[in-house]
């Protein structure tokens, strides 16, 4: 767990325990069902198989959602980064902001493209990155995420037109 200073946070994003369980338990009786179909009630071998593997792999997200999700995303004067030690974008990388309907965003999130791209990662629920473009939402409050896109915002049209002068 990565030591951040109260005092230099703006605002954090993070899932509440109520989301945690609601999300946790519907991705893991997902998983549980598929295994139970695929063991009570067999079809054709070949399905059989598959409603085993996917259920195994539902019961695995839903883990690795719980472990995600106790994290928070944490926005600083510098950078945003999470409680587990993981700096998804520092503002000076920060190319562009999305939380617009249509974006290709989590739900109740939104989504930023960034100068240079960073390796590829997944934290169920709470983050995400591919190459250039990172996605913070989905088990958290869209308020929280409102609020930490619109400093961040604010923060690169202040370093643009510290920029331009």
């Amino acid at each position: 767990m990565q030591d951040i200073n109260p005092d230099d946070v703006l605002a954090a994003v993070s899932a509440s325990f109520g989301r945690r369980i609601i999300g946790v338990l519907s991705v893991a009786m997902l998983g549980l069902l598929l295994i139970y179909l695929a063991i009570f009630q067999p079809p054709p071998l070949g399905w059989q198989l598959f409603l085993l593997v996917i259920g195994a792999a539902s019961l695995w997200l839903g883990l690795r959602m719980w472990h995600a999700t106790r994290h928070t995303v944490v926005l600083t004067e510098t950078e945003l980064c999470d409680t587990a030690g993981n700096v998804l974008a520092t503002i000076e990388d920060i190319e562009s902001i999305d939380r617009g309907f249509f974006a290709f965003k989590p739900s109740n999130g939104f989504l930023l493209t960034t100068k240079s791209p960073g390796p590829r990662t997944w934290q169920p629920g709470l983050w995400w990155r591919i190459g250039r473009r990172i996605g913070v939402g989905g088990m958290t409050p869209g308020s929280q995420s409102k609020s930490v896109s619109e400093i961040i915002a604010i923060k690169v049209a202040q370093r643009d037109m510290g920029n331009q002068t």
